[in-house]
């Protein structure tokens, strides 16, 4: 029990970490007060960059309570921390980044 509550506030505090950096990251590129987001980013969406090619993919933000996603999440931490000036670089082959995704978006 005690295990599952403390899995349950890491991940708030990863979502919240990468919350932040989103918004530091709007206001150092200028996209405005209330829309921080890109044009091209729908709401409720956000951007992240994959593979060597640092290929960009909008994934829904639903997708950060996966479990998957979340470990995708944290070896990006790991490597890159959380000040990545680039974009939120997920590291992972990008099949299997894509693979991912699909899996992920049957579920929903």
């Amino acid at each position: 029990m005690a295990i599952r509550s403390s899995n349950k506030m890491l991940q708030k505090t990863v979502v919240k970490q990468i919350l932040q950096k989103c918004s530091k990251l709007s206001k150092k590129k200028g996209y405005g007060n209330e829309e921080w987001q890109p044009m091209d980013v729908p709401k409720g969406h956000f951007a992240v960059y994959v593979g060597d090619n640092r290929s960009r993919h909008i994934v829904p933000i639903s997708f950060l309570s996966s479990p998957e996603f979340q470990m995708l999440l944290q070896s990006a931490e790991e490597e890159f921390g959380f000040e990545q000036h680039m974009g939120l670089t997920i590291l992972c082959q990008q099949e299997a980044f894509e693979s991912l995704i699909s899996m992920l978006n049957d579920r929903n």
